[in-house]
């Protein structure tokens, strides 16, 4: 383990580390705050996300030209938007600020294919999974963070101010960070960047179809973060419908699950002992099912009361702390799953066309979560509670996990 930290001394990781760190970081007190201001609204029901008609092109430009020169791009024109931020919050004009949340979403399209494609040619293969490791986890604490601070201030007396500053601040810092990512050669300097966003996502996705171990582990990926969208866009209804708690306890489940896809992507590097390879992937998805399963079937059923309980008394719920215990252990079997296949797709794609590579894992991964939001609506509408449509994700992921070990014989 501290072999894994000692990474966060070296130049070639430590400034790419903190600059995705604060662009996380910064993103999600945004987003929290303008969600908090047009009342519990959130991000996606405005429609804002641009990720599934800009990543094609981020990919194909990140692989033409220079990616540290491309972030440090990337992290000035981050100051300049969160500067349009500070503007809209003093105008107060919501409309506005969703235009910016909008530049935001094509912002972070851009920045994703680089901050993972750029890894493999900064880091050494025998430090890739603590490399991404750190990164996994410092993304989900980067985004709790963000979430808390961004909902805790805005509503607050010179709440406007002290968000407006603090976003500009951190953008700064992060553009200052991606000054001191070492250069080097360009990946692949005579591709020809198309902007028909539509015909090159479908030609990066059969260019990435065919290349088997790569696609496997996009899907992998993509159904991670199905599970994650899931459980994070429903677990406020849980602790409210089923747990009958405020919001408070919300907050804690939410923390106990970013701690514990932390502490399992940090666990990767131990238990594969810095060698890359998929043999502990079935394992996690395992992990995460069984777990989950549990923590459905432990979830109480008619909580009387008018009142939500709060932290104080969560603990007087029928199998609180277990259920408790059971989201962190789903979440760090979940930090198992993740990392050995994000790591497979760095070193497993060419390197002139990584970046593209990456570019197909996030346009898959957002239709994923797409499919996950309209199939949600959809099975709450059949099932008796929340609670059961964890359930049905805890049943899955065993079923991904019998897959893998089914493609792996």
């Amino acid at each position: 383990m501290s072999d894994q930290f000692s990474l966060l001394k070296t130049r070639r990781f430590l400034p790419l580390f903190l600059t995705q760190y604060l662009g996380a970081f910064n993103d999600n007190i945004f987003k929290s705050a303008l969600v908090i201001l047009i009342t519990y609204a959130t991000a996606e029901e405005l429609g804002a996300d641009p990720a599934l008609l800009v990543t094609a092109a981020a990919g194909q430009i990140a692989d033409k030209y220079s990616k540290p020169a491309l972030i440090r791009k990337l992290k000035m024109t981050e100051f300049l938007v969160m500067a349009l931020a500070a503007a809209g919050f003093a105008w107060g004009n919501i409309y506005f600020l969703m235009f910016v949340l909008f530049m935001m979403g094509t912002q972070s399209s851009f920045f994703g294919p680089l901050k993972y494609s750029i890894l493999p040619d900064l880091i050494e293969n025998k430090n890739l999974i603590s490399a991404n490791a750190l990164v996994e986890a410092a993304t989900f604490v980067a985004i709790l963070l963000g979430t808390i601070i961004g909902g805790v201030f805005i509503l607050k007396a010179s709440g406007v101010l002290i968000i407006s500053v603090l976003v500009m601040v951190v953008a700064i810092l992060g553009w200052l960070s991606s000054r001191y990512i070492p250069d080097y050669n360009i990946a692949h300097p005579n591709h020809r960047v198309s902007f028909n966003f539509s015909s090159a996502t479908w030609r990066l996705l059969r260019q990435v179809r065919p290349q088997t171990q790569v696609f496997n582990a996009i899907l992998g990926i993509s159904w991670f973060w199905l599970v994650g969208f899931i459980f994070l866009a429903h677990l406020p209804l849980y602790g409210q419908s089923i747990l009958q708690a405020n919001e408070d306890v919300v907050t804690l489940f939410l923390t106990t699950f970013s701690v514990g896809i932390g502490a399992g992507s940090l666990l990767c590097n131990k238990l594969m002992k810095s060698k890359i390879h998929s043999r502990y992937v079935p394992w996690g998805a395992l992990g995460m099912g069984l777990s989950i399963l549990f923590f459905w079937m432990l979830s109480p059923m008619g909580l009387e009361g008018d009142t939500l309980y709060g932290i104080d008394d969560f603990f007087d719920i029928p199998h609180g702390l277990y259920l408790l215990g059971l989201l962190t252990l789903a979440a760090a079997f979940g930090g198992i799953y993740v990392v050995p296949l994000y790591t497979i797709l760095q070193t497993k794609s060419d390197a002139a066309f990584r970046s593209r590579t990456i570019a197909a894992n996030n346009i898959i991964n957002a239709l994923f979560m797409v499919l996950a939001s309209v199939a949600a609506i959809v099975l709450l509408g059949y099932l008796p509670d929340v609670a059961s449509l964890f359930g049905l994700i805890g049943v899955g992921n065993i079923l991904v996990a019998g897959l893998m070990w089914w493609r792996q014989t």
